[in-house]
């Protein structure tokens, strides 16, 4: 959320040397997380307001023209342009040699130069308002239109941020850290936090009296959903452009302005946090009735999104059909049109989860729905109505409030937190003193009272919708605003009196920092819910799944029970941006029945278990070369993480592994996990569009920590030894582990054999079908002597003889 410092000044009287860095950080350690701290008229240097004294044409191009243009102090500049509404007399916006602006609106902001713009010397820019960020205050109406600052008394010369009174500081607030603040969503209640913050008075807003006015008809059939409604019907009001200094305000705050009457509304919510709506009278028939839709009502919003309705949602309909989705978003038909006259304001309370839930079942979510979501209490009504009346009277002199009704079904809980003083220091770590506890308290609107070493406090109602409701609430607020930093820190005073050996915790450490240091993978972080997009793809059969009661969106309702549909979510959003990437993921997973464990018997509880699961991503024609690396990187896992070896059989795929390319992953008798090759159908289903991919997921519980470690030393060897490749012919299905262990077999004093490694393997036109050649490396030596060539060529004959005998292979000439 972005809070204009002007904005604030409107209600704390804040000191013009105030240090704005201070400011800042008193705010992020005491009430929210200011995420930046923007000088609003810095954006404009270099931007002055230029009066077109004549405009020619340009010698050597239709579409442009030159105008002669007074930048300032009676000097007259020629700046070529080509807008499409330049006129003698017109004030506009001038980018200086120097000044940044955006081309056309688009991309980065480019730095102005005084340059030759075909054939004829330009000084600086004439601006459209797409170029200079002002788009919103001064919409284009056609292209290539020129903002026009004919309507602001500025001479030439004037800066941009002078002429448009655009002086103000931006803090850019971190919604997150006031998710459950929802007194803070409005400018008005982080000048309270800042008044008390500063120890300085804070504004009143006047309640309004409505006097003796004719009753609205207003009707709340379900008082839980909506507990208060006020209406107020207002005539002598026109749709017309609000006045720029709202604009202004608006525009800094991340809203478009629209027409005053809208604006208006929109004015209130951001200012106190409340949000509001105006009906067109002249739509309305009969009164308001806020209510339960019914089941297959239909209802078109402001956005154009044409919604059949559920019971669960609450609308407000007048006599005849629903006009608006409460808390949400009003009707396309009812609300505000071009040759209104007549409105009825609504200021009401909606039930929070109510409306949370209905935003989402749409994919709707608003500005005025996410204040709800917060619950926002029932008495902010009273200034957000006394506002709104204020800005009415003030735009429209000639506006009547010709009925009025304030129905509330609800009062607003008063809640009181007692507290006692020992409690209080024994959680603080230090006792403050009781005045300084009253005066801290007493400043955020809390009323205190202290008897018999009780600290009674009464909650205001802006805080007591669920964020302050026991003594620990206290707690947080006398520390937060005595301030975090002030409190000394105690050390801990324990004593240890052995080690505590966590071999599982280590060994997924281990495995963690094996993945990213020695294999170069890049570890990511996803959410606990997946894409249905990815799941249906990659699991089509899948049951038991658990799903969120409110999901972040439709399509993402179900909670992960593996991590390769993220896995894969990453891998399509990452493939275009590199050619070839490894990625792995450690988390939880969570099954409706206890799946972790599926070699046991035992009765199916749930469970979350963790898992770790990666993949290598690559070109489609270098799938072999990425399903060994993968293989390499599983198999030496356990060597260097110090864990029980990983065995691999050929079993039966998941659904989402070529059956042709995939390895089923076991401890001892176990099953750990698979990897294998995203098939095409799966990679394509989950927006993988060129990248060919091989996965693996293990399950971390299956995964056994040796208890302590088996290295023995052997001394180097003191004589070289040789490394002697040969190449032989062996059955096309013979494993090379099976080759490997027959060939080491033969490893013994006498013949002088190491160590046997795999080289290469083909098969070609050269070969006999059915058969492939494979190229070991044979090691050999001894360590008391240089052997002689006779003695090495011996060795390597006899593990080919033996290796003939043992598996059938054939040596190869």
């Amino acid at each position: 959320m972005k809070v204009s410092l002007n904005w604030i000044k409107d209600y704390v009287p804040l000191p013009e040397d105030m240090d704005l860095k201070s400011l800042a950080y008193e705010l992020t350690m005491s009430t929210v997380e200011v995420e930046g701290v923007t000088d609003l008229a810095a954006s404009f240097d270099g931007l002055i307001v230029g009066e077109i004294k004549e405009v020619l044409p340009h010698p050597n191009a239709d579409k442009l023209r030159i105008c002669r243009t007074d930048i300032g102090g009676g000097e007259i500049r020629e700046i070529v342009c080509g807008g499409s509404n330049l006129a003698p007399g017109m004030k506009v916006v001038v980018a200086k040699p120097g000044a940044f602006v955006r081309w056309h609106g688009e991309g980065e902001p480019v730095e102005i130069k005084e340059a030759k713009l075909r054939g004829v010397l330009s000084y600086g820019m004439i601006c459209a308002s797409s170029e200079t960020g002002l788009s919103d205050l001064f919409p284009e109406k056609e292209e290539a239109e020129i903002t026009d600052l004919s309507a602001f008394d500025a001479a030439p010369g004037t800066p941009v941020a002078d002429a448009l009174d655009l002086h103000d500081i931006l803090l850019e607030i971190d919604n997150k850290s006031m998710t459950n603040r929802p007194d803070l969503w409005g400018h008005y209640g982080i000048a309270r936090e800042i008044a008390a913050l500063y120890e300085l008075p804070l504004k009143e807003i006047r309640p309004f009296d409505a006097g003796d006015i004719k009753s609205f008809p207003v009707q709340i059939e379900d008082p839980e959903r909506c507990p208060r409604y006020i209406g107020a019907e207002l005539d002598g009001v026109a749709v017309k452009p609000s006045p720029f200094w709202m604009q202004s305000r608006l525009w800094r705050v991340g809203q478009r302005p629209i027409n005053a009457l809208v604006d208006i509304t929109n004015y209130v919510m951001m200012a106190v946090g409340q949000p509001t709506h105006a009906f067109d009278a002249d739509n309305i028939k009969g009164g308001i009735t806020v209510r339960r839709a019914g089941a297959g009502e239909k209802l078109l919003l402001l956005n154009d999104k044409s919604l059949e309705l559920s019971e669960d949602d609450l609308v407000i309909a007048d006599d005849k059909e629903a006009v608006a989705l409460a808390g949400v978003m009003g009707g396309a038909l009812d609300s505000i049109l071009d040759k209104t006259t007549r409105v009825i304001l609504e200021v009401a309370n909606f039930e929070a989860s109510g409306v949370r839930r209905t935003a989402l079942r749409y994919d709707n979510r608003t500005e005025a729905s996410s204040r709800y979501e917060k619950a926002v209490d029932i008495e902010r009504c009273d200034p957000a109505l006394s506002m709104a009346m204020d800005l009415f009277r003030e735009l429209y002199p000639e506006m009547k409030v010709t009925a009025f009704t304030d129905l509330q079904k609800k009062q607003s809980t008063v809640k009181t937190v007692d507290v006692e003083l020992d409690w209080l220091a024994r959680r603080l770590g230090m006792r403050l003193p009781e005045e300084k506890i009253k005066k801290k308290l007493s400043l955020l609107g809390f009323a205190v009272s202290i008897e018999n070493d009780i600290l009674s406090v009464k909650v205001p109602s802006w805080r007591a919708t669920g964020d302050v409701s026991m003594k620990a609430d206290i707690m947080e607020e006398v520390a937060r605003m005595y301030g975090y930093e002030n409190f000394e820190p105690t050390p801990i005073t324990t004593s240890f009196t052995g080690a505590v050996n966590q071999r599982e915790t280590d060994l997924l450490r281990r495995i963690k920092e094996y993945l990213a240091f020695r294999c170069n993978m890049q570890e990511i972080f996803t959410y606990p819910w997946m894409n249905d997009r990815e799941v249906e793809a990659l699991f089509p059969d899948q049951k038991d799944v658990l799903f969120l009661s409110t999901p972040p969106a439709p399509n993402e309702s179900r909670i992960r029970f593996s991590l390769l549909p993220n896995l894969c979510r990453a891998i399509g959003e990452n493939e275009r941006y590199f050619d070839e990437f490894s990625i792995f993921e450690e988390a939880e997973v969570f099954f409706d029945r206890d799946y972790s464990h599926p070699n046991d018997e035992t009765e199916a509880l749930p469970c979350q278990p963790r898992h770790i699961a990666g993949a290598v991503v690559g070109a489609s024609d270098q799938v072999v070369v990425l399903f060994r690396r993968m293989k390499g990187i599983l198999s030496e896992m356990a060597k260097y993480t110090h864990m029980e070896e990983l065995r691999f059989e050929k079993r039966e795929a998941p659904s989402w592994a070529d059956p042709n390319a995939h390895l089923t992953i076991l401890t001892g008798d176990r099953l750990a996990g698979h990897m294998g090759v995203l098939k095409k159908k799966a990679s394509l289903g989950c927006g993988i569009k060129e990248a060919a991919a091989v996965l693996f997921e293990l399950n971390f519980d299956e995964l056994i920590p040796l208890k302590s470690r088996t290295n023995t030393f052997t001394h180097l060897t003191e004589v070289p030894w040789t490394e002697y490749d040969v190449s032989m012919l062996f059955d096309r299905d013979t494993k090379w582990e099976t080759i490997r262990e027959t060939a080491l077999k033969k490893k013994n004093a006498e013949s002088f054999l190491q160590e046997v490694d795999f080289v290469d393997e083909y098969t070609g036109a050269q070969i006999p079908a059915g058969k492939k050649s494979v190229t070991m490396r044979l090691t050999i030596g001894a360590n008391e002597k240089t052997l002689t060539s006779e003695q090495i060529e011996g060795c390597a004959k006899t593990v080919m003889k033996f290796l003939t005998k043992q598996i059938g292979a054939e040596a190869r000439f």
